[in-house]
């Protein structure tokens, strides 16, 4: 992973500079305004300065002993990591050991040999120094002597050595021991954490087998939990809201199930635009299936002064597009239907699929914060069929576990636009802010704050 920090003048020249230097699929991960100290700021201002990431194109490969085991680890099975080559010293220690003695093995050899021939020949002196004068064998003798010393004296150098190496290995691989288990200890717990938040276990190991061979030289808590969070801010990726640059209008159709808040959405997303961008909005509602849904409509249009279209059918879409064509944003509200009405799906696909290719539009699936994993894989599988769409994450504020934005980002492959995080209107809408949910994802307690769509 490449980490980066740029300035500018402004958040938008900083992240050019980011995107110049890393390319357009850099993830920004902070931006924080940055005041020049002393006199100097006083004159200069505030400048920006931008952390941007973007994964090492070419990672480099971790040389270890054999191919490492995946990290698989599961809610009910006892958790295991894969050996790091940290772990293989004891064993390369061994092997060290052994190598030392093959070199020293023929050094023994000769020298056994060579005391076996000394203690020979000291026996034949002796019986010949028992039959003959003291003088006559003496310093032959003395010479054996002094040489089968030395050789007891190599002997024992060499044994030393090879006691020090054993001790050594045993020490090294005690602490490796003790490090390994801290390491693991913490991998467990950032794993339970992440569990404990309901991220699919799929992606919990997808993580930490991402992560692993990064701190797998570290037993540090920060070192782990750094790397773990910037891996799931990359995962989770950019988010550029609306871009209401280049030719106008912008329709923006919002579809999704029933009850997760469709209109309540569009209602803050258009008073966004209209209060506080003073941009010209325009509100159609192809929803005739609930009682009283373009009555809700017609209410918010009323407030901002903005024109209301119902539509029946995709001709009378396309006509209305056309007669608000002048506006800088065309919000469409679609009829919420269950996923598995084949029906109703035919006819939202039918009206998105009626606009003109030459508008601007873009589809935002809503979905419940609070609706059951295996419910929303069900229902991305459904609205696949109809189009490609970006999501928005309702109702944040009826739960704490934020597990399933990180499940549907990397399931349906979609990015993440807004999140809303009550009833209030326009307050309780954001852009989806992946630091935040990080946080919270890894045990912390971030609290919402309101931020400009």
């Amino acid at each position: 992973m490449i980490i980066k920090k740029f300035h500018g003048n402004s958040e938008e020249e900083a992240k050019e500079k980011a995107k110049a230097e890393l390319g357009e699929n850099a993830i920004i991960m902070s931006v924080r305004a940055v005041k020049s100290k002393g006199l100097k700021g006083v004159f200069k201002g505030v400048s920006f300065e931008v952390t941007a990431a973007i994964e090492d194109p070419k990672p480099q490969k971790i040389q270890t002993a054999s191919k490492p085991e995946k990290v698989n680890l599961a809610a009910d099975e006892e958790i295991s990591i894969p050996q790091s080559k940290r772990d293989l010293s004891a064993k390369e220690q061994a092997q060290k050991i052994a190598d030392t003695m093959k070199k020293i093995q023929p050094i023994i050899d000769d020298q056994r040999k060579q005391k076996i021939e000394d203690e020979r020949l000291q026996e034949m002196f002796d019986r010949a120094k028992q039959a003959t004068p003291a003088s006559s064998g003496s310093e032959r003798i003395k010479h054996f002597n002094a040489q089968q010393k030395g050789i007891d004296n190599r002997l024992n150098q060499i044994q030393g050595m090879l006691d020090e190496t054993m001790t050594q290995s045993s020490v090294q691989a005690e602490e490796e021991k003790v490090r390994n288990k801290e390491r693991l200890d913490i991998l467990k717990m950032i794993y339970k954490v992440l569990l404990d938040n309901e991220v699919d276990e799929k992606y919990a190991n997808q993580i930490l087998e991402e992560t692993d061979s990064v701190v797998r030289k570290s037993s540090s808590m920060d070192a782990m939990l750094s790397s773990v969070y910037q891996k799931v801010i990359l995962k989770f990726g950019n988010n550029d809201g609306i871009n209401l640059e280049g030719s106008k209008p912008k329709v923006l159709i919002f579809i999704g199930p029933t009850g997760v808040g469709k209109t309540t959405t569009i209602a803050k997303v258009a008073s966004k635009y209209k209060v506080e961008e003073r941009r010209d909005i325009a509100f159609l509602t192809a929803d005739t299936y609930r009682i009283a849904a373009a009555d809700q409509l017609q209410t918010y249009a009323n407030i901002l002064s903005a024109p209301l279209n119902i539509i029946y059918t995709p001709k009378e879409l396309t006509d209305a597009i056309k007669d608000n064509q002048q506006s800088d944003v065309i919000l469409v509200d679609t009829a919420g239907f269950s996923h598995k009405n084949e029906e109703q799906k035919s006819a939202v696909k039918s009206l998105i699929d009626e606009i003109d290719d030459s508008y601007d539009k873009q589809v935002f699936l809503c979905l419940s914060a609070t609706t059951k994993y295996d419910d929303l894989i069900d229902i991305i599988d459904a609205y696949k069929q109809i189009s490609d769409f970006k999501i928005v994450f309702t109702k944040l504020d009826e739960t704490n576990k934020y597990g399933n934005l990180l499940n549907i980002r990397l399931y349906s492959g979609a990015p993440i636009s807004f999140v809303t995080n009550g009833q209030n209107v326009p307050d309780d809408i954001e852009k989806f802010d992946s630091q935040k949910i990080v946080k919270n994802l890894l045990g912390g307690k971030e609290p919402w704050t309101r931020q400009k769509a």
